[in-house]
């Protein structure tokens, strides 16, 4: 296997991840900082208050992008499958 080969696998891999992942690490995100500035307005300062709304906009999150999230990692490993007589022929 070229290295040119391997950094494009490992790059697309990197992509799929960040494709996968953005969408839940985002909606986490966002809701910590609500829930942090809500806190801060009315002083609250339990730790365990940001672990409900975050749950739910993660579960909201899978329920709306989860067939995308899905049909991404497919095609990608359904790629890297494709590529498998091509990777053994070349090395």
């Amino acid at each position: 296997m070229k290295e040119a080969t391997l950094i494009s696998m490992a790059t697309q891999a990197m992509v799929v991840t960040l494709k996968i992942a953005g969408p839940i690490l985002i909606a986490s995100l966002v809701v910590g900082l609500l829930v942090s500035l809500i806190q801060s307005i009315t002083q609250i300062q339990d730790f365990t208050l940001t672990f409900v709304p975050k749950l739910a906009a993660i579960a909201l999150v899978m329920v709306v992008a989860g067939h995308f999230m899905l049909a991404t990692f497919i095609g990608f490993t359904d790629h890297l499958f494709q590529q498998i007589p091509s990777l053994i022929s070349s090395g």
